[in-house]
């Protein structure tokens, strides 16, 4: 959740006690214009709980809200702490005032102290963050399936038994299927029990459950023999047919580990009795079901958007944690206004060994804000993109293109409605 605001207004910066937490969230509703049943409310408590919270007080009343999970996120070739921003609400009273400056300002303090090199958020209000530095780092397709005929495929799918399995025993079961996605796609979190329970399968209803927009309880298919690490698996809810709509399966999240494993998958929720549509709510773009079926008028992108956005706090532990595809060695002239520490001449040298970024006098190769480093830092939005807008300046021809080689990745990163 985030809100806006920018000019200058003496304010205190305190830690939210557990005691102000009900406060805190009526902000919060109030920039959002939300009014959650108890239960979601009680959801959003004890996420807020959880979270390191930032308060900004004016002559004593909460008038600014900023709250970060201590998560730990994929990037090529490892992971790192990051700090995930959410609830972050200025009172309407005070937008525009450097409330929210003042409430970044200490998250970047926090994340000094904590060693979180980089933070995320999902912008509400996308025009807001970049000024901080934020890039979007990570995009998803919503996807569309005619299923009111056989989903036809060009690849023969995966012949092991399907089985639905109760959503409460479902954690210990499709974790590693998930965590060794996190090898393979940069953007996603790890996940405890917990996590699983109440964001991914929402097992008591309290993000909306049961009837969400109609839509029923979660279900759960994996694909493989009981007993064995399952080859894939489909988080989904289904609605049946009223007399304006019709009955539809809502997929709120699938991994396969092989093109056979998704095509058993994707005929198996297009072949669900009553349902003529399957609607998907966020694929990675290069997501491999748009080349596995045979005719693509069955299967449309409804909408391409943004998803996560990162901040890289502190750049050379960024850039010296994550894998490198190709040698690289260039000086990089870096602007950051937001986190002076990060801004300046840099010479980065890169090899699939390791990294290093050191400081240098010598003539730089590309100019650049860390707005547009974060935005490929997972490997997800190529830097030539920038040069052809003209936020990044190439001064050696062909640096951009080797930098580009070096932060590639197999796979384009994804973070899903669910991380």
């Amino acid at each position: 959740m985030t809100s806006d605001d920018d000019a200058r207004v003496t304010t205190e910066l305190r830690d939210i006690p557990e005691s102000d937490l009900d406060q805190a969230l009526d902000l919060v509703y109030l920039a959002f214009h939300l009014k959650p049943a108890d239960k979601t409310r009680a959801y959003h408590r004890e996420l807020l709980r959880a979270c390191s919270r930032i308060g900004a007080h004016d002559d004593g009343r909460l008038s600014g809200v900023a709250a970060a999970h201590r998560l730990t996120l994929s990037v090529p070739g490892g992971q790192l702490p990051c700090a995930a921003l959410d609830f972050v609400s200025v009172a309407p009273t005070h937008r525009r005032r450097g409330v929210l400056t003042s409430m970044m300002d200490e998250l970047w303090r926090r994340c000094a102290a904590e060693g979180r090199p980089v933070s995320c958020l999902w912008a509400s209000e996308s025009g807001i963050y970049g000024r901080f530095g934020f890039g979007a780092a990570t995009e998803s397709y919503r996807i569309e399936i005619d299923s009111s005929r056989p989903l036809a495929l060009r690849v023969t799918p995966d012949s092991r038994p399907l089985r639905l399995i109760d959503p409460a025993d479902a954690p210990a079961l499709l974790a590693p299927r998930y965590d060794a996605t996190l090898t393979q796609r940069a953007g996603r979190f790890t996940r405890d029990a917990a996590w699983w329970r109440d964001h991914v399968l929402d097992l008591d209803g309290a993000r909306g459950g049961d009837d969400r927009d109609g839509f029923g309880a979660v279900r759960v298919v994996v694909l493989g023999a009981p007993g064995e690490v399952p080859a894939g698996y489909a988080v989904y809810r289904t609605r049946g047919a009223g007399e304006d709509r019709p009955g539809a399966v809502l997929v709120e999240e699938l991994e396969a580990d092989t093109a056979p494993a998704a095509a058993a998958l994707w005929s198996y929720l297009a072949s669900i009795d009553l349902t003529s549509t399957v609607r998907i709510q966020a694929r990675p773009a290069d997501d491999p079901l748009l080349h596995l079926v045979a005719d693509r008028d069955q299967v449309r992108v409804t909408g391409q958007e943004p998803s996560m956005w990162i901040r890289l706090v502190d750049v050379r532990a960024a850039l010296t944690a994550r894998s490198w595809a190709a040698p690289v060695d260039l000086v990089l002239d870096l602007r950051d206004t937001a986190l002076p520490v990060n801004a300046g001449r840099f010479r980065l040298t890169a090899d699939p060994d390791g990294a290093t970024w050191l400081p240098t006098d010598a003539a730089p190769d590309l100019s650049l804000d860390v707005r547009e480093l974060a935005s490929s830092y997972l490997g997800g939005t190529p830097l030539r993109r920038f040069v052809h807008a003209g936020l990044v300046t190439e001064h050696t021809p062909g640096a951009v293109r080797r930098l580009d080689a070096a932060l590639e990745t197999e796979w384009l990163p994804f973070t899903g409605g669910n991380d």
